[in-house]
Protein backbone atom coordinates (compact mmCIF):
# COMPACT_ATOMS: atom_id res chain seq x y z
CA UNK A 1 0.00 0.00 0.00
CA UNK A 2 1.42 3.62 -1.09
CA UNK A 3 1.17 6.78 0.98
CA UNK A 4 -1.23 8.27 -0.92
CA UNK A 5 -3.45 4.97 -0.05
CA UNK A 6 -2.68 4.51 3.40
CA UNK A 7 -3.59 8.33 3.70
CA UNK A 8 -7.11 7.65 2.16
CA UNK A 9 -7.31 5.03 4.53
CA UNK A 10 -6.35 6.69 7.87
CA UNK A 11 -8.50 9.57 7.09
CA UNK A 12 -11.76 7.65 6.85
CA UNK A 13 -11.50 6.11 10.68
CA UNK A 14 -12.77 8.39 13.18
CA UNK A 15 -10.12 9.89 15.39
CA UNK A 16 -10.26 8.83 19.22
CA UNK A 17 -13.26 6.79 18.04
CA UNK A 18 -13.23 3.08 19.68
CA UNK A 19 -15.99 0.03 20.67
CA UNK A 20 -13.81 -2.78 22.09
CA UNK A 21 -10.79 -0.69 24.24
CA UNK A 22 -10.59 2.18 26.39
CA UNK A 23 -8.53 4.71 25.40
CA UNK A 24 -7.16 7.58 28.20
CA UNK A 25 -4.53 9.88 27.01
CA UNK A 26 -1.83 10.29 29.01
CA UNK A 27 -0.91 14.40 28.14
CA UNK A 28 -1.81 17.16 25.97
CA UNK A 29 -0.13 15.84 22.66
CA UNK A 30 1.36 12.26 22.82
CA UNK A 31 0.87 9.18 24.47
CA UNK A 32 -2.39 7.08 25.84
CA UNK A 33 -2.97 4.34 27.99
CA UNK A 34 -4.93 1.08 26.51
CA UNK A 35 -7.25 -0.97 28.95
CA UNK A 36 -8.90 -4.21 26.59
CA UNK A 37 -8.89 -6.66 29.09
CA UNK A 38 -5.71 -9.50 28.89
CA UNK A 39 -3.84 -8.03 25.98
CA UNK A 40 -2.22 -11.03 25.23
CA UNK A 41 -4.91 -12.80 24.25
CA UNK A 42 -6.84 -9.97 21.48
CA UNK A 43 -9.45 -10.64 18.84
CA UNK A 44 -8.31 -9.13 15.29
CA UNK A 45 -10.84 -6.77 15.94
CA UNK A 46 -9.43 -5.41 19.10
CA UNK A 47 -5.99 -5.30 17.45
CA UNK A 48 -7.28 -3.24 14.94
CA UNK A 49 -8.45 -0.74 17.24
CA UNK A 50 -5.32 -1.07 19.36
CA UNK A 51 -3.54 -0.44 16.00
CA UNK A 52 -5.66 2.57 15.43
CA UNK A 53 -4.95 3.85 18.64
CA UNK A 54 -1.28 3.58 18.27
CA UNK A 55 -1.51 5.67 14.79
CA UNK A 56 -3.90 8.23 16.75
CA UNK A 57 -1.52 8.69 19.97
CA UNK A 58 1.83 7.73 18.88
CA UNK A 59 2.55 5.57 22.47
CA UNK A 60 0.68 3.55 23.82
CA UNK A 61 0.76 2.28 27.38
CA UNK A 62 -0.54 -1.24 28.83
CA UNK A 63 -0.26 -1.85 32.76
CA UNK A 64 -0.14 -4.55 35.14
CA UNK A 65 1.06 -7.97 33.05
CA UNK A 66 4.59 -8.53 33.40
CA UNK A 67 5.60 -10.00 30.16
CA UNK A 68 7.50 -13.57 29.34
CA UNK A 69 9.46 -12.87 26.19
CA UNK A 70 7.37 -15.25 23.93
CA UNK A 71 4.08 -12.67 24.84
CA UNK A 72 6.71 -9.45 24.25
CA UNK A 73 6.83 -10.74 21.05
CA UNK A 74 3.05 -11.53 20.64
CA UNK A 75 2.29 -8.05 21.37
CA UNK A 76 4.82 -6.80 19.27
CA UNK A 77 3.02 -8.65 16.18
CA UNK A 78 0.16 -6.60 16.61
CA UNK A 79 2.21 -3.70 15.35
CA UNK A 80 3.99 -5.40 12.25
CA UNK A 81 6.47 -8.23 11.52
CA UNK A 82 9.28 -8.53 14.23
CA UNK A 83 12.53 -7.89 13.03
CA UNK A 84 15.94 -8.93 14.83
CA UNK A 85 17.08 -6.96 17.75
CA UNK A 86 20.02 -4.82 17.38
CA UNK A 87 23.27 -6.87 18.73
CA UNK A 88 24.08 -5.27 22.74
CA UNK A 89 26.39 -2.71 23.13
CA UNK A 90 27.60 -4.48 25.97
CA UNK A 91 31.33 -4.43 26.31
CA UNK A 92 30.84 -6.97 27.99
CA UNK A 93 29.50 -9.43 25.89
CA UNK A 94 26.01 -9.64 27.01
CA UNK A 95 23.68 -11.63 24.85
CA UNK A 96 20.68 -11.46 23.79
CA UNK A 97 17.87 -13.97 24.84
CA UNK A 98 16.51 -14.64 21.48
CA UNK A 99 16.65 -13.14 17.81
CA UNK A 100 14.13 -10.41 18.52
CA UNK A 101 14.68 -9.34 22.16
CA UNK A 102 17.38 -7.36 23.75
CA UNK A 103 17.78 -6.52 27.39
CA UNK A 104 18.13 -3.09 28.52
CA UNK A 105 19.50 -2.77 32.30
CA UNK A 106 22.13 -1.69 34.40
CA UNK A 107 22.53 -5.32 36.13
CA UNK A 108 25.70 -7.29 36.22
CA UNK A 109 25.96 -10.46 37.34
CA UNK A 110 29.16 -11.90 38.02
CA UNK A 111 30.56 -8.58 37.08
CA UNK A 112 29.16 -8.54 34.10
CA UNK A 113 26.61 -5.89 32.36
CA UNK A 114 22.91 -8.67 31.54
CA UNK A 115 21.93 -5.63 29.55
CA UNK A 116 22.70 -2.42 27.72
CA UNK A 117 22.14 1.53 28.21
CA UNK A 118 23.25 1.07 31.97
CA UNK A 119 21.86 3.62 33.99
CA UNK A 120 22.91 7.04 32.30
CA UNK A 121 20.37 9.54 30.82
CA UNK A 122 19.67 8.76 27.52
CA UNK A 123 19.65 11.70 25.15
CA UNK A 124 16.50 12.49 22.52
CA UNK A 125 16.29 10.48 20.23
CA UNK A 126 14.90 8.22 17.72
CA UNK A 127 15.57 4.22 17.76
CA UNK A 128 17.89 3.12 14.72
CA UNK A 129 17.84 6.29 12.76
CA UNK A 130 21.27 5.31 11.61
CA UNK A 131 20.11 2.21 9.68
CA UNK A 132 18.42 2.75 6.26
CA UNK A 133 15.55 1.14 6.98
CA UNK A 134 15.03 2.36 10.72
CA UNK A 135 12.30 0.27 13.01
CA UNK A 136 8.26 1.59 12.79
CA UNK A 137 7.65 0.05 16.55
CA UNK A 138 9.44 0.21 19.41
CA UNK A 139 8.03 -2.31 22.52
CA UNK A 140 9.64 -2.02 25.88
CA UNK A 141 8.37 -4.01 28.98
CA UNK A 142 9.43 -3.25 32.83
CA UNK A 143 10.64 -6.42 35.14
CA UNK A 144 12.06 -4.02 37.64
CA UNK A 145 12.27 -0.70 37.78
CA UNK A 146 13.67 2.11 40.32
CA UNK A 147 12.18 2.90 43.41
CA UNK A 148 11.28 6.80 43.86
CA UNK A 149 12.58 9.03 40.94
CA UNK A 150 14.92 8.54 37.72
CA UNK A 151 14.79 6.18 34.87
CA UNK A 152 11.28 7.85 33.38
CA UNK A 153 11.50 7.87 29.73
CA UNK A 154 10.12 11.27 27.81
CA UNK A 155 8.46 11.17 25.02
CA UNK A 156 7.99 14.49 22.19
CA UNK A 157 5.01 14.63 19.10
CA UNK A 158 7.66 15.28 16.25
CA UNK A 159 4.00 16.00 14.03
CA UNK A 160 3.87 18.65 16.49
CA UNK A 161 7.32 19.92 16.04
CA UNK A 162 7.15 20.02 12.64
CA UNK A 163 3.94 21.85 12.84
CA UNK A 164 5.17 24.74 14.70
CA UNK A 165 8.50 25.02 13.12
CA UNK A 166 8.63 29.15 12.85
CA UNK A 167 8.70 29.75 8.75
CA UNK A 168 12.25 30.84 8.75
CA UNK A 169 13.33 27.47 10.10
CA UNK A 170 11.08 25.72 8.10
CA UNK A 171 12.96 27.35 4.92
CA UNK A 172 15.86 26.22 5.52
CA UNK A 173 15.07 22.76 5.85
CA UNK A 174 13.28 22.34 2.72
CA UNK A 175 14.45 19.15 0.62
CA UNK A 176 17.29 18.65 2.99
CA UNK A 177 18.56 15.33 4.28
CA UNK A 178 20.53 14.63 7.61
CA UNK A 179 23.28 11.85 8.05
CA UNK A 180 23.00 9.80 10.53
CA UNK A 181 26.01 8.92 12.30
CA UNK A 182 25.75 4.92 14.20
CA UNK A 183 28.79 5.13 15.59
CA UNK A 184 27.68 5.96 19.32
CA UNK A 185 24.32 4.96 21.04
CA UNK A 186 21.92 6.87 23.01
CA UNK A 187 24.00 6.90 26.04
CA UNK A 188 27.12 7.81 24.20
CA UNK A 189 29.13 4.57 24.00
CA UNK A 190 30.51 3.73 21.65
CA UNK A 191 28.88 0.60 19.00
CA UNK A 192 30.50 -2.43 18.04
CA UNK A 193 28.27 -2.92 15.07
CA UNK A 194 27.61 0.24 13.18
CA UNK A 195 25.97 1.63 9.98
CA UNK A 196 25.19 4.88 9.60
CA UNK A 197 23.26 6.45 6.84
CA UNK A 198 21.30 10.04 5.40
CA UNK A 199 17.31 10.55 5.61
CA UNK A 200 15.23 13.16 4.80
CA UNK A 201 14.56 16.04 7.42
CA UNK A 202 10.73 15.24 7.39
CA UNK A 203 9.40 12.42 6.52
CA UNK A 204 5.76 11.87 5.23
CA UNK A 205 4.06 8.98 7.99
CA UNK A 206 3.48 5.80 5.39
CA UNK A 207 0.06 4.90 7.40
CA UNK A 208 -1.58 8.37 8.27
CA UNK A 209 0.03 10.40 5.60
CA UNK A 210 0.87 13.30 8.08
CA UNK A 211 4.75 14.57 8.08
CA UNK A 212 6.90 14.81 10.90
CA UNK A 213 10.23 16.30 11.59
CA UNK A 214 12.71 13.66 11.96
CA UNK A 215 16.45 14.80 13.62
CA UNK A 216 17.61 11.20 14.80
CA UNK A 217 19.75 12.31 17.34
CA UNK A 218 21.54 15.40 17.79
CA UNK A 219 25.05 13.63 18.52
CA UNK A 220 27.21 13.14 15.48
CA UNK A 221 24.62 14.14 12.87
CA UNK A 222 24.82 16.83 10.26
CA UNK A 223 23.04 18.28 7.68
CA UNK A 224 24.17 16.72 4.41
CA UNK A 225 26.06 19.32 1.70
CA UNK A 226 26.65 22.16 4.46
CA UNK A 227 29.14 23.43 6.19
CA UNK A 228 29.89 22.06 9.52
CA UNK A 229 29.16 25.82 11.12
CA UNK A 230 26.51 25.85 8.90
CA UNK A 231 24.93 22.66 10.09
CA UNK A 232 25.69 22.85 13.49
CA UNK A 233 24.01 26.37 13.73
CA UNK A 234 20.26 25.09 11.61
CA UNK A 235 20.91 21.22 14.10
CA UNK A 236 20.98 23.51 17.34
CA UNK A 237 18.21 25.33 16.55
CA UNK A 238 16.10 22.52 14.94
CA UNK A 239 17.04 20.72 18.25
CA UNK A 240 16.15 23.52 20.76
CA UNK A 241 12.77 24.27 19.05
CA UNK A 242 12.18 20.57 19.32
CA UNK A 243 12.84 20.76 23.04
CA UNK A 244 10.43 23.34 23.65
CA UNK A 245 7.54 21.22 22.56
CA UNK A 246 5.19 19.78 25.27
CA UNK A 247 7.02 16.02 26.57
CA UNK A 248 4.97 13.17 28.43
CA UNK A 249 7.94 11.49 30.50
CA UNK A 250 6.25 8.07 31.81
CA UNK A 251 6.80 7.13 35.47
CA UNK A 252 7.29 3.21 35.14
CA UNK A 253 5.94 0.41 37.58
CA UNK A 254 6.82 -3.12 37.04
CA UNK A 255 4.12 -4.64 34.84
CA UNK A 256 4.02 -1.63 32.03
CA UNK A 257 4.72 -1.76 28.63
CA UNK A 258 4.99 0.77 26.53
CA UNK A 259 5.20 0.97 22.60
CA UNK A 260 6.27 3.89 20.64
CA UNK A 261 6.07 5.43 16.90
CA UNK A 262 9.85 5.94 15.45
CA UNK A 263 8.20 7.48 12.53
CA UNK A 264 6.81 10.56 14.66
CA UNK A 265 7.73 10.39 18.11
CA UNK A 266 11.03 10.65 19.63
CA UNK A 267 12.19 9.91 23.66
CA UNK A 268 15.07 9.75 25.75
CA UNK A 269 15.06 8.45 29.20
CA UNK A 270 16.08 9.90 32.60
CA UNK A 271 18.97 8.74 34.73
CA UNK A 272 18.94 6.59 37.98
CA UNK A 273 20.88 6.14 41.35
CA UNK A 274 23.64 3.17 39.78
CA UNK A 275 22.76 1.16 42.87
CA UNK A 276 19.19 0.95 41.70
CA UNK A 277 18.04 -2.29 39.78
CA UNK A 278 16.45 -1.92 36.11
CA UNK A 279 15.64 -4.26 34.04
CA UNK A 280 13.13 -4.15 30.85
CA UNK A 281 13.20 -5.94 27.34
CA UNK A 282 12.33 -4.83 24.34
CA UNK A 283 11.49 -5.70 20.56
CA UNK A 284 10.67 -4.15 17.70
CA UNK A 285 9.47 -3.90 14.12
CA UNK A 286 10.38 -4.09 10.53
CA UNK A 287 10.14 -0.04 9.27
CA UNK A 288 10.06 1.49 6.03
CA UNK A 289 12.66 3.74 4.23
CA UNK A 290 12.12 7.23 5.26
CA UNK A 291 10.84 9.02 2.39
CA UNK A 292 8.91 13.16 2.02
CA UNK A 293 6.22 12.19 -0.19
CA UNK A 294 5.02 14.60 -2.98
CA UNK A 295 2.01 12.94 -3.85
CA UNK A 296 -0.20 14.19 -0.67
CA UNK A 297 -0.48 17.62 0.82
CA UNK A 298 0.05 16.53 4.29
CA UNK A 299 -2.73 17.65 6.84
CA UNK A 300 -1.86 18.31 10.73
CA UNK A 301 -1.95 14.75 12.61
CA UNK A 302 -4.93 15.28 14.99
CA UNK A 303 -2.42 14.92 18.56
CA UNK A 304 -0.42 17.83 16.84
CA UNK A 305 -3.65 20.25 17.72
CA UNK A 306 -3.69 19.50 21.90
CA UNK A 307 -7.31 18.11 20.88
CA UNK A 308 -7.45 14.88 23.69
CA UNK A 309 -5.84 16.20 26.69
CA UNK A 310 -6.79 14.24 29.79
CA UNK A 311 -9.60 15.43 32.32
Amino acid sequence: MGILEAKKLYDTGLFNQYSKIKVTPRSETIGAEIECGDFTRLDQQTIAEVKKAWLDHLVLLFRDRILDDEELMLIGRYFGELEPSPPTDVAQGAERPNLYISVISNIQVNGKSIGSLGNDEAIWHTDMSNRPVPPSASILTSHEVPAGEGGETGFINMYRALETLPAQLSSQIQGGTIYHDGGRNSAGVQRRHSVSTSHPIVRTHPETGANALYLGRRRDSRIDGLPTDESDALLDALWAHTASQPAWHHDWRVGDTLIWDNRCAIHHRNSFDESARRLMHRTQTIGTVPVLSDLVLSMPHPRSRGLSAPA
